[in-house]
């Protein structure tokens, strides 16, 4: 099977709309990252809380969404005002087409648009291509600092 040409994608923002299509992709990426038990958002604390969130898509040509990336506005006391990208996730029959590349450079647009002088974002140490993705841009990979997490939930 040949895999779908990222000329015929659309970059968009992510919209209200989007959240149910969106709902199943995070899914799909918790279970990328082996984390199901911990995906506990759902399409109506999404609509509860829609005033934090923000992201792009990316659309097929059949009207699908096939990635995603979300983000919100952060201060960092080093260097100020800055984003951080919380998820990028691309589904598989659209992968090594340059569609992370896409998403990823559009969220760093929006990024210097905004006026910040940072993007932050995490990934996994088993996330090998990932891990390569990220250097190919100039990105910096942290081995210093932890995650720390407290559910509130």
């Amino acid at each position: 099977m040949n895999k779908p040409e990222t000329s015929e994608i659309i970059i968009r923002e992510a919209t209200e709309a989007d959240f149910p299509q969106l709902i199943a992709l995070i899914m799909e990426f918790a279970a990328f990252e082996n984390l199901q038990d911990r995906m506990v958002n759902s399409h109506e604390r999404m609509l509860e809380e829609k005033a934090y969130f923000n992201g792009f898509v990316a659309i097929s040509p059949d009207e699908r969404i096939v990635g995603y990336a979300t983000w919100f506005f952060t201060y960092y006391t080093f260097t100020g005002k800055g984003m951080y990208m919380d998820d990028l996730y691309v589904t598989p029959a659209y992968r090594g087409k340059g569609l992370g590349t896409l998403l990823i450079n559009r969220v760093i647009e929006k990024a210097r648009a905004t006026g910040c002088n940072k993007l932050r974002w995490q990934v996994s140490d088993w996330n090998l291509t990932a891990i390569g993705f990220y250097k190919q841009l100039g990105a910096e990979i942290d081995q210093v600092e932890r995650n720390c997490n407290l559910d509130l939930i």
